[in-house]
């Protein structure tokens, strides 16, 4: 099951006690930006092009535990996470996936790719709360760390399929 629904258009549900964002990004137009940012998106190219690695970086499937490292400040934060949700529809792509025990944040995070017309959109949905043991102390200064990466995830896919 996943909280941030990334087949529907519409979000609506979640769970109480959780910070809840969502924003959309018109990235292109065009079947060529469709083809580019709907592939890049199911092979965690919103995470790797905004300075994150993904281990192992291959295509999302449901079930998969990759880890995700973040790179503040030269230091290396690790960041398990499982995917739990994949739509992979003619109009819509992307996944969701919920963090594991050891990541800052407790939460669940989607990127999806979609259609309005012949304009190509990324949308991202977050649910996040403080993370477990010491990460709950540094909960405020995640949520900046947070605000940061959301930024680089806005420009990740608008980069390339403005070219």
């Amino acid at each position: 099951m996943s909280w941030t629904n990334p087949a529907s258009a519409q979000w609506r549900e979640h769970p109480e006690g959780f910070r809840r964002w969502e924003t959309s990004t018109r990235l292109g137009d065009g079947p060529a930006v469709w083809d580019w940012a709907s592939t890049e998106v199911l092979r965690w190219g919103v995470k790797t092009r905004s300075g994150f690695t993904v281990s192992p970086a291959a295509a999302v499937r449901t079930g998969d535990r990759p880890v995700i490292m973040a790179h503040p400040f030269g230091l290396s934060v690790r960041e398990p996470v499982e995917v739990v949700a994949v739509v992979d529809a003619s109009d819509r792509v992307g996944f969701a996936y919920r963090t594991l025990p050891g990541h800052p944040v407790t939460g669940e995070e989607a990127f999806v790719v979609h259609r309005d017309g012949d304009s190509v959109l990324l949308t991202i949905r977050s649910l996040t709360r403080p993370g477990r043991g010491h990460w709950r102390v540094m909960y405020p200064v995640l949520l900046l760390a947070q605000a940061v990466a959301r930024r680089r995830y806005l420009r990740a896919l608008r980069v390339r399929a403005a070219r």
